[in-house]
C-alpha cells in the first residue's frame, strides 16, 4: 500500500451511496451471491457451507478472467476508472489494509490519502478496470462485515491488553484473507493459461497489459508516492485472526458508507 504524497489530480467525489443487487447484475455474480448464502445460513452445515465458500471463491477469480478476455476481444465495454472512497471508523487503518491487500489481488492499486476531514475516517483512492472494481467492492464490503462481526464475538484473553490484542487479530485476519485471495487468482490464471483472444493473444498477455495500463494511471495520478510502512503489531490475536480469516466468506452483500464506502461506478 502506499502513502499519498503532494496534489494529486482532481478525481471523482467520494461515493456514499447505498447499492442494491439488481436485475441487471451478470447471472455468474448472482450466482456467486447464492452459493455465499447458502454459506452464510445458520442452518447449513459447516461442510457444505465450506463447500459453497470454495465454490464462489473460484468463481470470482474466472469471473475476472473471463471479462477481461470478452473486453480484449471487443465484446464487451471494461475501461480503467479510479475512485476515491471514505474508509470509517473504528480500526480504520485496517480497513484500509483489508482493502488494499483485495485490490492488490485482484489487479488494481490503491493509495491511502490519509485522514477525512480531520477525524478517525479515512481516505483512499483506487484504480483498476471497471468489472475488476466491481469484484473489489463485492468482496470488501462482504468481508468487512465478517471482519467486524467475528471480532466483537471474540473475547480477549485474560491480561491481554484489548486494543492490542484486537488490532492483531484483524492483521490476522487480513493477512490470511489477502493470501487465500491470491492464491485463488494465480489458480484461475492457471487453468486460463491456454486460452486466447479472437486475435491470438494469450489470456496471460491480456492479463499484464491491464495491469500494466492500471500502474500507468496511478503512476500518473501519483509521480511521487511512496511505499507505505511495514505493520507491526505487539497483541497475540494474530494467529485467531489468521484462522478467522481462512474460514471467511468471500462476496456477499453491498453497505453503505456508514460501514464501508462503496467503491460505485
Amino acid at each position: 500500500m502506499s502513502e499519498g504524497e503532494g496534489n494529486p489530480r482532481k478525481a471523482p467525489p467520494l461515493t456514499n451511496g447505498r447499492h442494491h443487487v439488481n436485475g441487471n447484475e451478470n447471472p455468474k455474480l448472482a450466482t456467486i451471491r447464492a452459493l455465499l448464502a447458502r454459506a452464510e445460513h445458520p442452518t447449513t452445515p459447516e461442510a457444505e457451507a465450506e463447500q459453497s465458500r470454495q465454490k464462489a471463491f473460484a468463481l470470482m477469480a474466472k469471473y475476472g478472467i473471463e471479462q477481461a478476455m470478452l473486453a480484449a476481444d471487443g465484446a464487451t465495454k471494461d475501461e480503467p476508472i479510479d475512485r476515491q472512497i471514505v474508509i470509517d471508523a473504528p480500526w480504520a487503518m485496517e480497513r484500509v489494509r483489508l482493502i488494499n491487500r483485495i485490490a492488490l489481488a485482484l489487479d488494481c492499486q490503491l493509495i491511502h490519502l490519509g485522514q477525512h476531514e480531520n477525524g478517525p475516517a479515512r481516505r483512499v483512492h483506487i484504480f483498476g478496470h471497471r468489472s475488476d472494481l466491481e469484484r473489489v467492492d463485492l468482496l470488501y464490503t462482504s468481508l468487512l462485515l465478517q471482519m467486524t462481526g467475528s471480532l466483537s464475538a471474540q473475547p480477549v484473553p485474560y491480561g491481554q491488553s484489548p486494543r492490542a490484542w484486537r488490532r492483531s487479530w484483524l492483521l490476522g485476519f487480513v493477512n490470511r484473507v489477502g493470501t487465500r485471495l491470491e492464491e485463488a487468482q494465480q489458480g484461475a490464471r492457471e487453468e486460463a493459461r491456454s486460452e486466447t483472444t479472437a486475435t491470438g493473444r494469450s489470456s496471460a498477455l491480456v492479463l499484464a497489459d491491464r495491469k500494466t495500463v492500471v500502474e500507468n494511471r496511478y503512476r500518473a495520478a501519483y509521480p511521487r508516492s511512496r511505499k507505505g510502512r511495514a505493520t507491526t503489531t505487539r497483541g497475540t490475536g494474530y494467529g485467531d485472526g489468521w484462522a478467522a480469516g481462512g474460514r471467511a466468506d468471500i462476496g456477499g452483500r453491498r453497505i453503505g458508507r456508514s460501514s464501508a464506502g462503496a467503491i460505485g461506478s
